[in-house]
């Protein structure tokens, strides 16, 4: 059953005409990025951003601790193995179920899906381009950091077209430590070769966290899938 999640949110700092999701890693919460949308926020003043918290659940790979969590893991490999092995595929599209929540209610509210990204990072951006993909509703854009696809080719077997055209944007670290580069770069290929607008960016020497220049990266992103339509009318 999909949960009703905790969220942290930064408004924009003018008028309110996009939004992004972003979702936080493995044993992280929303506020654990906090800080990197509210220096987002700075630039992107016309933005609001909602950070949803992860449920607390067991997570085998670290030896049924409870933490904040997507879906559990059961363990972490070299990227071929972590591509083959055994998911928690319910858990993946119960959390694409909870956001999705969330993102109704912003539609509700008056934000149109095409000036809503969702993206995230780690375990966070495998849902939010699980999220992507599957969703009925046409994004301005997608995000995923230092993520991958975590239900591989089953994904495009329940994918729909509304996002077919929308660009996605993915950046990975090439000496990350947790989640090998390489499984970002097949993730990338994947979708690429399902015919999706993607971008795939390395990041030399980056490990498993973000970095500045990922950040203005991203930023550039959106000001080109969510431009300020405050200032078109000045």
């Amino acid at each position: 059953m999909a949960s009703n999640l905790t969220k942290v949110i930064q408004n924009a700092r003018k008028k309110h005409t996009a939004t992004v999701f972003f979702l936080h890693g493995l044993g992280d919460s929303g506020n654990g990025w906090a800080p990197v949308t509210e220096e987002m926020g700075y630039t992107l003043e016309h933005v609001k951003f909602i950070l949803p918290d992860a449920p607390i659940r067991p997570v085998a790979v670290n030896g049924g601790a409870r933490m904040r969590a997507w879906y559990d893991i059961y363990a972490l490999s070299n990227a071929e193995d972590i591509l083959k092995q055994r998911l928690d595929d319910e858990g993946v599209l119960l959390s694409v179920a909870s956001v999705n929540r969330l993102i109704r209610d912003e539609i509700d509210a008056g934000i149109p899906s095409n000036r809503i990204v969702i993206g995230g990072f780690s375990q966070g951006a495998a849902v939010g381009i699980t999220i992507g993909l599957l969703s009925e509703y046409p994004f301005a854009g997608i995000i995923g950091l230092s993520g991958y696809v975590p239900l591989k080719e089953k994904t495009f077997t329940m994918a729909t077209d509304a996002n077919k055209n929308t660009p996605i944007f993915l950046g990975h670290g090439d000496c990350d430590e947790i989640l090998p580069y390489q499984i970002g770069k097949l993730s990338y290929e994947l979708i690429k070769s399902r015919g999706y607008p993607v971008t795939f960016k390395t990041y030399n020497g980056m490990g498993h966290h973000t970095s500045q220049k990922e950040i203005k990266d991203m930023i550039s992103f959106l000001q080109e899938v969510i431009p300020d339509q405050n200032s078109e009318k000045i």
